[in-house]
C-alpha cells in the first residue's frame, strides 16, 4: 500500500507535459500542446495535452486522463505499478510494507514476468563481468568489436554460459518460480514433461545458453525480451534467436533501442532506422542517438506508429547487400502510407552501419548520414532515368513500382509534389503520372470499402438492436415518460468538487427560540442535507459510486477537490472528473471588451445549486405521480380515495417546485 502522502508527492511532481513528453512529441498550439496520440493510428494529431488543468484529450479516441492515467494506459500497468514508475522517475521514495513470500504469490503472472526479465539481465551482466568464461567469450566478443565499456554498460549487454542449464539453476536457486521462468520465455520445458505439470528445475532448460545477450528494452525501460548471438561456427546453429512472444513482449510492437532514442529523435526530428542490435549500438558509439531496429522482425505498422509519434521523418539505414536492400523496399511502402518522410541511405561495399562507423570513424561517419541520405522517391526516379531506353518493360515496370509508392502517400498536397518533381526527373509527363496515381487510389479506396462491408453496412442495422439514422429520423418519436437525471446528478458533483468548500448563506431556524435567521454554510454541506433530508439517492449507478466516494471525503472532513478525485484509483472517477468537472465550460471573460459583463459562477452559487436541486426534486416527483397514476389504475375501494388525496398532494407540492423553477405548467 502506498501512502496518500507519496501518491499527492508523486502526482505533484509528475507535470502531465513531462511524462506525455516522453512518449509522445508535442508541440505548442496556443496554451496547450499537440501530438500524434499513442492509443489509435492517427495521421492528424488529435492529442491534447493541457499543462494547466494537468490532463491530456484525445478528439479522436476519447482517451483521457492524468500523468497516472497516461502511464496506466500507456504501458499497460496497474494504478500502484504506474505510481511506482513514476516516483522512480522523479526519485520520489515509496516506504511499503516488506514482501513477505504470501505477498510474491499474490502478484499477477505480468508483474513476476518483469521480475524475472530484470533478474535475468542482471545475471547475464554479471557472468560476462565476473566469471572466466564471460570475460574470455562474451566481453571478449564485445570488445573485439570495438565497443567502450560504457557503451556495453549502457545497454546491459551480457552473456549466457554454455551449460544447458546454468541461468535456469541459479534462478531457481534465487527463489524464482520454474513456472515464470518458463512462461518468460527465458526457460524452455524438456520434452516429454507432463501438460499441465507443476514445473521443477528439472523440467527446464536455459534457452540462450552460450551466447552474448542484448536486452529489449520496451517504452517504459523495462527489460522485456532478449536478443542472443551464438559466437559458434556451427552453420546448423542460429546466429540469432530471440524471446517468444509472452504476456510483457509482443515483438510486432517494440523497437530496440527506442527507449535510448527517444529524447535523441525528438531533439533532431529524424529516426534512423537499421536492420540489428550492432548497430544501432554503434551508431550511438558513433555519437547517433536517434535510432532503432525493428526487434527479431520484419518491420510492422505498429512499430511505425511507435516512431511517428515522435517524428515524420525517417531515414532507411538498411546493408549494402542485396537482402538489405529488399528489407528496405519491403519497409518503406508502409512507411510511405502511414505518412511518413522517407529517405534512404545505402552504404558502400556492402558494409552496414556497424561495420562502415568502424571503418570510417565516427565523426566522418555522421557527415556521411547528413549528406549521403536522398529522398527515396526522388532516388527511385533518378534510377529510372538512368534506366536505358532500349528495355521498354523494365523502364515501364519500376515507373509502375514508383507511381505505386507514389499513391500510398496520403496528403493530397505531398503527393502532387512528388508527381510533379518526379515527372520531372524522369522527363515524363505529369498528367500521365497524375492519372496513374488517380487510378491506383481509387483502387485503394475501393478494396479498404469491400474490407470494412462499404459505407453503407457500417451503419447498425435495426436486426442488431439500433436503426440508421435516416430510418430513425422517419419513425414516430414513443413518449418517454421515464425522467433523465443525468444532468442535475452530474450538476450537483461537480457544485461539489468544485466549490464544496464555499459558503453560502441560507435559511435556518434556531431550535430553542424557533426564530428564522440566516446562517454560512459550506455548499458541500448544503447539497448533501438536501439528498439526505428527503432520502434521495442517484439513480445512475455511476454517478452513485462518485458521491459515496466524495461522501467517503467528506466523512473524514475533507473537502476533496476535483484534482485530487483525479487521483482516484478508481477509473471511473477520475475519468468523471476529466469529462464533466474539468472540462465543464465558462463564458469566456473576453465578452467583458464588448461590454458585456459576464457573472462568475460561485458569485451566484445559492442560487445555481437551488435551481439544480429543485429540478431534481421535481423529476423525482414526476416519476413518483406516475407511479401513483399507475396504482390508481389497478386499485379499488376504498384505498382508490387515499391513493387520490397523496395524488393531490404530490401534484402541489409539483406546482410549488416548477413555480420556483419559473416554470409554467400549461394543462
Amino acid at each position: 500500500m502506498i501512502p496518500r502522502d507519496t501518491v499527492d508527492r508523486i502526482t505533484d511532481a509528475a507535470h502531465v507535459e513531462d511524462v506525455v513528453g516522453e512518449f509522445v512529441t508535442l508541440k505548442k498550439r496556443g496554451t496547450n500542446l499537440l501530438g500524434l496520440c499513442p492509443f489509435h493510428g492517427e495521421k492528424t494529431p488529435s492529442f491534447t495535452v493541457s499543462p494547466t488543468k494537468g490532463i491530456y484529450k484525445c478528439f479522436g479516441c476519447g482517451k483521457a486522463g492524468n500523468s497516472v492515467n497516461f502511464i496506466m494506459e500507456h504501458l499497460k500497468l496497474s494504478y500502484p505499478e504506474a505510481l511506482r514508475w513514476l516516483a522512480k522517475k522523479y526519485n520520489i521514495e515509496i516506504v511499503e510494507k516488506e514482501i513477505t513470500p504470501e505477498d510474491r504469490q499474490r502478484q499477477t503472472e505480468r508483474e513476476s514476468l518483469f521480475i524475472v526479465m530484470q533478474y535475468a539481465q542482471r545475471y547475464f551482466t554479471e557472468q560476462m563481468r565476473t566469471t572466466d568464461e564471460g570475460k574470455s567469450i562474451g566481453l571478449g566478443y564485445f570488445q573485439e568489436r570495438g565497443l567502450h565499456d560504457t557503451i556495453i554498460e549502457k545497454f546491459q549487454l551480457g552473456y549466457s554460459p554454455e551449460s544447458r542449464n546454468a541461468f535456469t539453476k541459479a534462478a531457481v536457486k534465487a527463489g524464482y518460480q520454474p513456472k515464470y521462468l518458463s512462461a518468460s520465455g527465458m526457460s524452455i520445458v524438456r520434452n516429454g514433461t507432463e501438460e499441465n505439470k507443476e514445473l521443477t528445475e528439472a523440467d527446464l532448460f536455459d534457452r540462450f545458453a552460450g551466447r552474448v545477450m542484448f536486452p529489449v528494452l520496451d517504452e517504459a525501460g523495462r527489460v522485456v525480451a532478449f536478443g542472443g548471438r551464438t559466437l559458434s561456427s556451427d552453420k546448423k546453429t542460429a546466429k540469432y534467436i530471440n524471446s517468444p512472444e509472452t504476456e510483457i513482449y509482443h515483438k510486432s510492437r517494440v523497437l530496440y533501442g527506442l527507449w535510448y532514442a527517444k529524447r535523441a529523435i525528438q531533439n533532431a526530428d529524424t529516426c534512423y532506422l537499421v536492420e540489428g542490435y550492432m548497430d544501432v549500438i554503434a551508431m550511438h558509439q558513433a555519437g547517433v542517438e536517434n535510432v532503432v531496429a525493428s526487434s527479431g522482425t520484419s518491420l510492422t505498422i505498429e512499430q511505425i506508429k511507435s516512431i511517428h509519434r515522435f517524428t515524420k521523418n525517417i531515414v532507411v539505414l538498411y546493408d549494402g547487400d542485396e537482402a538489405g536492400q529488399k528489407a528496405s523496399m519491403r519497409a518503406i511502402p508502409m512507411l510511405l502510407e502511414e505518412g511518413m518522410n522517407v529517405r534512404l541511405l545505402m552504404f558502400p561495399d556492402n558494409d552496414d552501419p556497424d561495420s562502415f562507423s568502424r571503418k570510417v570513424g565516427a565523426e566522418e561517419f555522421q557527415n556521411y548520414l547528413r549528406d549521403k541520405s536522398q529522398d527515396f522517391l526522388f532516388f527511385r526516379a533518378e534510377r529510372l532515368k538512368s534506366i536505358s531506353s532500349g528495355d521498354p518493360i523494365q523502364r515501364a515496370g519500376l515507373i509502375r513500382e514508383l507511381v505505386e509508392n507514389i499513391a500510398l502517400i496520403p496528403d493530397n498536397i505531398i503527393r502532387s509534389v512528388y508527381i510533379r518533381q518526379c515527372a520531372v526527373i524522369m522527363e515524363m509527363e505529369e498528367q500521365i503520372l497524375q492519372n496513374e496515381v488517380n487510378k491506383l487510389r481509387r483502387n485503394l479506396s475501393s478494396k479498404i470499402k469491400s474490407k470494412s462491408g462499404g459505407a453503407e453496412s457500417a451503419e447498425p442495422s435495426s436486426e442488431q438492436g439500433s436503426a440508421p439514422e435516416a430510418e430513425l429520423a422517419d419513425t414516430p418519436a414513443v413518449q418517454d415518460l421515464s425522467p433523465d437525471y443525468d444532468h442535475e446528478e452530474i450538476e450537483l458533483i461537480r457544485l461539489m468538487m468544485q466549490f464544496g468548500n464555499v459558503y453560502i448563506e441560507i435559511e435556518g431556524e434556531d431550535e430553542d427560540t424557533a426564530e428564522n435567521h440566516t446562517i454560512d454554510i459550506p455548499a458541500a454541506d448544503y447539497i448533501l442535507f438536501e439528498l439526505w433530508r428527503d432520502e434521495m439517492h442517484f439513480e445512475n449507478p455511476m454517478h452513485q459510486a462518485v458521491l459515496d466516494e466524495y461522501i467517503h471525503e467528506y466523512k473524514n472532513s475533507r473537502f476533496a477537490t476535483a484534482q485530487q478525485f483525479l487521483n482516484s484509483s478508481n477509473p471511473f472517477v477520475n475519468q468523471f472528473v476529466l469529462k464533466h468537472v474539468l472540462n465543464s465550460h465558462e463564458l469566456s471573460s473576453k465578452w467583458k471588451h464588448f461590454g458585456v459583463e459576464v457573472p462568475a459562477e460561485v458569485d451566484n452559487l445559492k442560487r445555481g445549486i437551488e435551481h439544480v436541486l429543485f429540478s431534481y426534486k421535481e423529476k423525482k416527483l414526476r416519476a413518483f405521480i406516475h407511479e401513483k397514476q399507475d396504482l390508481l389504475k389497478t386499485t379499488g375501494e376504498p384505498d382508490i380515495w387515499d391513493l387520490l388525496r397523496e395524488l393531490d398532494d404530490l401534484k402541489k407540492v409539483k406546482s410549488r417546485v416548477n413555480k420556483y423553477l419559473g416554470r409554467t405548467v400549461v394543462k
